[in-house]
């Protein structure tokens, strides 16, 4: 039975049975999974705040939210906990714990009661405070709907933040991990775009949300799925691969041919006329204004804020901070206002795919660690450029780390790096988006607040690949 009881807040009952422990086991759980942000640090307080039957009896399914203070903040994970008495061998990794013989596990990877969350997207079930909302109005949605074989849904392993189920080939459900109150823009963005018929993102067919504490939260958005596009991030890996040759420890000979174009170029070009595409859309959507004066001076101070906070983390960013503090200052001299709108902001190669009808975006919801209302906000359009101008030179470059021949493949990758920059921008451009080489300013800018920003993230969590934005940074 599909249905909804929610119940008081600080006990644990339904299918889960008011098992002896479930707060302890979900406290050792969490820090284990990749979706958990500072993965590994012990949860010392947890607390199950919501707890929402969707299916009783044998095996049963449970919706959760549970809360740990995290980072000098209070954070909430949505759980889907599966509980069964005999557990099929294929959902032992998914076991959270156990208790009285019962099996507690994540229930996303059982196919059965994963399917059930699609089907109450279906019946626009209502579950205590839990919405399932179905979409007519988005191209494919109907034919979703009316089409069998949608139930059998498969996980997929790639995600980090969140976790992500593919039905049928035709639908993917991603449901959000940390929750954060008010308008998502991961189903804000892409369902306006889709109902102004954009082809620059998956439409949405529905969504799961809830109401805590008087405030809307997104669960889960139920997307059309592009069976047979490839990641941008892996087709351009594939690309650069042609250019290294060799078994692995040596380049072709650089010197030859490094002029012609090369793999991946070509559709660099194309992703920059998507990437315009998509700001008009955007645009046309949610509407633009040109920042204040007043505005550009805050934005320019909170980057020059943020380059503070890195230096002092980050030694090795002194011998540069006085450069990039220009190049920010600068910000305050621009004599045309800057033009502002809604953006991606997380936008690289690892959030576009390639089609068989061209480039398309994903994951509107922006860096999940950044406020709701920051990434909601309006911000130039040139930021998500940089994004994505650095994600060619990461994609290049991660592969040099270590490499035994890193001078000779380096001048490859710096060649790859070029062209695949120059075409985009040049797509970017030519269909309409804000011309990067005149208005290089504050791209450089921005850029450079991009890089500050991946020399903490590897500082932090890669420390083998910090060259790759130190190296940049020291010859802008």
């Amino acid at each position: 039975m599909l249905g909804g009881q929610t119940s008081d807040p600080r006990a644990v009952h339904g299918p889960t049975g008011g098992a002896a422990g479930l707060e302890e086991m979900l406290a050792s759980w969490l820090p284990r999974q990749r979706w958990f942000p500072g993965r590994g640090v012990a949860v010392s307080e947890l607390s199950v705040v919501s707890d929402v039957t969707l299916s009783s009896g044998d095996p049963g399914l449970a919706h959760m939210v549970a809360q740990t203070p995290l980072h000098g903040d209070i954070a909430r994970f949505q759980l889907l906990v599966g509980s069964r008495r005999e557990l099929p061998r294929q959902l032992e990794p998914a076991v959270i714990g156990r208790s009285d013989g019962i099996a507690y596990y994540d229930a996303l990877h059982d196919p059965q009661l994963a399917a059930a969350l699609v089907g109450g997207i279906a019946d626009e079930l209502q579950a205590g405070p839990l919405s399932f909302v179905r979409e007519g109005a988005t191209a494919g949605a109907g034919d979703f709907w009316s089409a069998a074989g949608w139930h059998d849904g498969r996980v997929l392993t790639a995600e980090q933040s969140n976790t992500s189920l593919v039905f049928g080939n035709r639908a993917i459900l991603k449901m959000l991990r940390r929750l954060f109150p008010g308008a998502n823009p991961d189903l804000e963005v892409a369902d306006a775009l889709a109902r102004l018929g954009s082809a620059r993102v998956a439409a949405p067919f529905g969504w799961i949300q809830a109401d805590f504490d008087g405030q809307p939260v997104l669960l889960g958005v139920l997307s059309q799925f592009l069976a047979g596009a490839s990641e941008g991030w892996a087709l351009a890996l594939r690309n650069i691969g042609e250019l290294y040759a060799g078994s692995g420890d040596t380049a072709r000979d650089s010197s030859a041919g490094l002029s012609e174009p090369m793999p991946f170029a070509a559709e660099a070009r194309l992703l920059g006329e998507a990437t315009a595409e998509l700001h008009a859309d955007m645009a046309r959507a949610f509407g633009t204004r040109a920042m204040t004066d007043g505005e550009q001076h805050a934005m320019a101070s909170a980057m020059t804020d943020k380059l503070t906070a890195a230096a002092a983390d980050v030694p090795e960013l002194r011998t540069h901070e006085q450069r990039i503090r220009s190049a920010y200052d600068s910000l305050t001299e621009l004599r045309e206002p800057v033009t502002v709108q809604r953006i991606h902001g997380d936008y690289h190669l690892g959030q576009v795919l390639r089609g068989a009808d061209g480039w398309v975006a994903l994951d509107f919801e922006g860096e999940p660690g950044v406020p709701l209302a920051q990434r909601r906000a309006m911000a130039p359009a040139l930021r998500d450029v940089a994004g994505m101008l650095r994600s060619f030179d990461y994609a290049a470059r991660h592969q040099i780390v270590g490499h035994s021949n890193a001078a000779e493949v380096a001048k490859v990758a710096d060649a790859w790096v070029g062209q695949c920059q120059a075409e985009f921008c040049a797509g970017y451009a030519a269909a309409g988006g804000a011309d990067p080489d005149s208005n290089g300013q504050l791209l450089r800018a921005l850029i450079l607040e991009k890089a500050v920003y991946e020399v903490v993230y590897e500082h932090r969590h890669r420390p083998s690949w910090l060259p790759i934005p130190m190296d940049f940074v020291a010859a802008a």
